[in-house]
């Protein structure tokens, strides 16, 4: 905007001939944009004199060479990681999750822990994006309370989430949320045992709400503390419940979890898109992800173009619509059929689904693409799901191979947001089954971002004794898996 506001300044100088700072010729006013283009591409390419033929203009401005330096280390810094997935580390990051000490490869109770040879209790408090949640949630996975405020109505009218209104409704609703969670409960804040919260990765003013809160309460009543990664703490909802049994230690109680370490997980959501090993808690290996749109995001927009309702998220309104449908009425390309490997691109899938509704408007005469008729929308929506699980399905199938192989691995979770979707979990089932896989999902509700999945994730933290401390947490709207060797 600095430099859109100083060539304004220029322009209208020009207009009268008095800059005493570069020539330009006099304008006419709709010229403006077109001239301001020229003059951003010029002016980061070279300081010479820019332009001078067709009637463009010359402009000469003066070069920050240490601001060129910066821009093009970063430019080179990007060029490296193009094809490659998002939000992997391969030490492009500045901050990474890694809960074991650096030092010593072992986990540290920083703020203190709970007596673990008995149940415990945690607060959980979520904020990462558009829902208020809290919960409270004892160590043997049995949730005692919880709340939860949507967002859905405030961002329906702008199509999606914006982060200041996001903000603002979590800083109204999150004393409220935790007081309701605790009274479901029938507890007060001084009966919990510790207290966890979303740190990253997430909106970052959204995070800052709940983080703060949690943070004053831990402080204030003498708590101990945990900063909750956000896509740890949807992996690890996969092992809340029965099955298997965890012998008491002199230090924690027996548990049980539904499922043990190690196994592959399918996180699925409305940022993220990944396949990853799952060793223990904080030790997870990503093997693929997603190099542009994640699966949510490009239900979201699907759902935007067809005019669906995407406030509390687009997958439930394209999932629904979905049915009414025929999947294979469209033909839609299914991305990265020439890459071998494990990660995903729903871009270009996205674009084939703009591409294909916009033929149909043309051919049938219409205005627009919402005007399309329920039966062509339905179907776009059964042909985008079809393909983008297809998708799913062969990196998924490539994906378990590798991990039979390397690591006797037999075990598939399947979390995020996006797999509360029915289709995608019963045809992931079915490859499961006829590959003599075990598959975990959490139910829907738990799917999607809540107040127990971060107390949860406390609870798994606390029980392998680690803690943060509260005073000193920051949150990150970036927060990649360290690598762990």
């Amino acid at each position: 905007m600095k430099s859109a506001a100083l060539f304004l300044t220029m322009f209208i100088l020009s207009s009268s001939k008095t800059s005493a700072f570069c020539t330009i010729p006099s304008l006419r006013p709709n010229d403006f944009w077109s001239t301001y283009r020229v003059y951003m591409s010029s002016s980061i390419q070279s300081d010479e004199s820019i332009g001078g033929t067709g009637g463009i203009p010359k402009i000469r401005m003066p070069r920050n060479k240490n601001k060129e330096k910066r821009y093009q280390a970063a430019r080179e810094k990007r060029r490296k990681f193009i094809g490659m997935a998002k939000a992997v580390d391969r030490g492009q990051f500045a901050v990474t999750y890694n809960p074991r000490s650096s030092e010593s490869g072992k986990f540290q109770a920083k703020s203190g822990l709970p007596d673990r040879t008995k149940l415990f209790t945690v607060l959980g408090v979520e904020s990462s994006c558009d829902d208020t949640g809290a919960a409270v949630v004892r160590s043997d996975g049995k949730i005692l309370g919880e709340s939860l405020a949507s967002q859905q109505e405030i961002h329906e009218e702008w199509g999606g989430v914006v982060p200041s209104l996001a903000r603002d409704a979590h800083a109204s609703k999150i004393d409220d949320v935790i007081h309701e969670a605790l009274k479901h409960a029938q507890m007060t804040i001084d009966d919990v045992d510790a207290i966890g919260v979303t740190v990253g990765p997430g909106l970052e003013i959204c995070l800052r709400v709940g983080c703060n809160a949690a943070k004053e309460l831990a402080i204030q009543h003498k708590k101990p503390f945990v900063g909750v990664h956000h896509l740890e703490a949807h992996v690890l909802m996969a092992r809340i419940g029965e099955g298997v049994k965890i012998a008491a230690t002199a230090e924690t109680h027996e548990s049980s979890r539904g499922m043990d370490f190690p196994f592959l997980t399918l996180l699925v959501s409305g940022g993220h898109c990944q396949l990853m090993k799952c060793y223990g808690v904080g030790n997870y290996s990503i093997i693929g992800g997603t190099l542009d749109d994640s699966l949510g995001e490009a239900f979201d927009k699907t759902a935007r173009l067809l005019g669906l309702p995407v406030g509390g998220g687009g997958g439930p309104g394209v999932e629904k619509l979905a049915k009414q449908g025929n999947p294979d009425s469209v033909k839609l390309p299914i991305p990265l059929q020439k890459r071998k490997d494990f990660d995903f691109s729903y871009a270009g899938l996205k674009t084939a689904v703009r591409m294909t509704a916009e033929k149909m408007r043309i051919e049938r005469g219409l205005d627009t693409i919402n005007d399309l008729p329920v039966n062509d929308k339905a179907n776009i929506a059964a042909s985008f799901q079809n393909v983008a699980i297809k998708h799913i399905e062969q990196r998924l199938k490539r994906a378990m191979k590798l991990c039979e192989d390397e690591d006797n691995i037999r075990t598939l979770a399947v979390v995020g947001g996006v797999a509360a979707n029915q289709e995608l979990r019963s045809r992931l089932d079915f490859i499961c089954q006829e590959n003599k896989w075990i598959m975990h999902v959490p139910p829907p509700r738990l799917c999607t971002d809540q107040g127990a999945m971060s107390a949860w994730a406390s609870v798994e933290r606390i029980m392998v004794g680690s803690t943060d401390i509260p005073d000193t947490q920051e949150v990150f709207a970036r927060y990649p898996f360290s690598v762990v060797t």
